[in-house]
């Protein structure tokens, strides 16, 4: 059993819930311009055909009914996947822990993420489309499983990010409490969230580039089909590397700042039951 894990260390499932809700919330209003701009600079038609700098909260509804049950969900699995992890391996497991607790948490978060995202992409690109109008229109034309389109694209993105973000984020706390010789505030775990998401968000790029053109391919396209190395390949003929690393700024800025919002908003949030 690795030090400090106990049955008294167990994770309460109601914080775990309001704590991931009240940081994904959080993040995804404020920064919704920034994933905005990221969105319509990977898209197909360029920057401009997609919107450009206007309607920058377009698919706004979508992120706000879906962010705090998804990120709920990612940490009530997160903290129990770790917990369970924890108990039987030793300390110098813990990373690996942190890793396969992480993605955990994102197979089971993007059941709740992905048809949010699909819905909130198609809007982001088409402003003058309401999102009630965009969900029907998925409906009508794929039915369910237009809605999951990009399933695995997105979780093929979203656990290499985890398996940076998160074992970094812990690491990074852990080293500034030994350091100072107490455990981090939550201002200080939202500054390692931040170098975390920024870092992770710059290496996985490609992989979110691959993502957004699945979820806005044509219906009975070859990349609507949901093939990651198929949409990889497509971008790397006609942009080359650029286009693979399009939106990686905004991107990087989003992730950096809402590392540092979302992880310390959920310390924070924790810290006020303990």
């Amino acid at each position: 059993m690795a030090a400090g894990a106990s049955l008294a260390d167990q994770p309460d499932f109601g914080v775990s819930l309001l704590a991931g809700g009240v940081a994904g919330v959080s993040v995804d209003l404020i920064l919704f311009p920034l994933d905005t701009i990221k969105t319509r600079l990977q898209s197909p038609q360029g920057f401009k055909q997609a919107g450009g700098f206007r309607g920058i909260y377009a698919g706004v509804p979508s992120a706000a009914i879906g962010s705090f049950p998804n990120a709920a969900a990612f940490f009530i699995t997160y903290e129990y996947a770790k917990f369970l992890l924890r108990m039987d391996c030793s300390s110098y497991l813990v990373p690996v822990t942190h890793m396969l607790a992480a993605s955990a948490g994102e197979v089971v978060a993007c059941l709740i993420r992905v048809p949010s995202e699909v819905v909130k992409q198609r809007a982001q690109v088409s402003a003058a489309s309401g999102t009630f109008h965009i969900f029907s229109s998925i409906l009508n034309q794929e039915g369910i499983q237009g809605l999951y389109r990009g399933y695995k694209s997105t979780v093929l993105r979203e656990i290499p990010f985890s398996l940076v973000q998160f074992p970094l984020w812990e690491s990074l706390k852990a080293l500034w409490s030994r350091t100072q010789g107490h455990a981090v505030n939550s201002w200080q775990s939202a500054a390692c969230g931040a170098f975390a998401g920024g870092f992770a968000a710059v290496v996985t790029t490609p992989l979110d580039v691959a993502k957004t053109r699945i979820m806005l391919a044509k219906a009975g396209s070859n990349i609507a089909s949901g093939n990651v190395l198929s949409a990889l390949l497509e971008v790397w003929k006609t942009q080359g590397i650029s286009g693979l690393f399009a939106g990686v700024f905004p991107r990087m800025a989003a992730i950096s700042l809402g590392g540092f919002i979302f992880l310390g908003a959920y310390d924070q949030t924790r810290s006020l039951f303990f």
